[in-house]
C-alpha cells in the first residue's frame, strides 16, 4: 500500500449507561475500525460506566470515510455479546487541516474552532461537535449514542495529524 497521508489518534475516553449483558453488569470493550484497520481497547470488568482513557493510533494510507465503533461484553466461555455500535464521518476532521493552512494558524495560536459537526444521519452524535485547532493539534471531541441497543453512549476524542503538507 502507499505512503501514509496522516495519523489518526482515537482516544476512547469512557462509556455511559451501557447495556447489561451479564446478570447485573457487563465486561465492556470497544473495537475501533478505520477502513480496513482495527484496534481494540482493554476489557473493563463489571462496569456499565467504564473509563478507558485508551489511545489507539491508525496510520492512514488512503481515503477513509468513517470511524466505526462496536461495543461488546466480554464472555469467557461463549461468544461476546453485542452492546451497540456507533459511527462518525472522518471527513470533517481530515479536511480541517486544509482550513488550518488557509487560515495560516501556527502552534502558538489560541484555541480556534475550524468546523461544527451537527448530529445527522451520517453520524451518531448526541450533541454538536467542533473540530478545533488547539496547541498545534487538530482535535474533535464526540459524544456518540450507541445504535441497535437499549442504552449506551461513548465519549471519544479524535486527533488528526496530516502528513500531506
Amino acid at each position: 500500500m502507499g505512503e501514509s497521508i496522516g495519523l489518526l489518534k482515537v482516544i476512547i475516553v469512557e462509556g455511559k449507561r451501557l447495556a447489561i449483558r451479564d446478570f447485573i453488569s457487563s465486561d465492556p470493550y470497544v473495537i475501533v475500525r478505520v477502513g480496513e484497520l482495527m484496534e481494540k481497547t482493554k476489557v473493563i470488568k463489571r462496569c456499565l460506566n467504564p473509563v478507558w482513557n485508551e489511545e489507539l493510533t491508525f496510520s492512514i494510507k488512503g481515503p477513509v470515510t468513517d470511524l466505526k465503533l462496536e461495543v461488546f461484553d466480554h464472555d469467557r466461555f461463549k461468544f461476546d455479546d453485542k452492546m451497540g455500535h456507533a459511527y462518525l464521518s472522518l471527513q470533517p476532521i481530515m479536511s480541517a487541516s486544509k482550513l488550518k493552512r488557509a487560515l495560516k494558524l501556527s502552534t502558538g495560536e489560541s484555541e480556534t474552532n475550524l468546523r461544527k459537526v451537527a448530529p445527522n444521519r451520517d453520524n451518531c452524535l448526541i450533541v454538536d461537535s467542533f473540530v478545533t485547532y488547539v496547541n498545534g493539534e487538530i482535535v474533535q471531541d464526540v459524544y456518540l449514542k450507541l445504535q441497535d441497543v437499549e442504552s449506551g453512549e461513548l465519549f471519544v476524542k479524535l486527533k488528526w495529524f496530516d502528513f500531506s503538507t
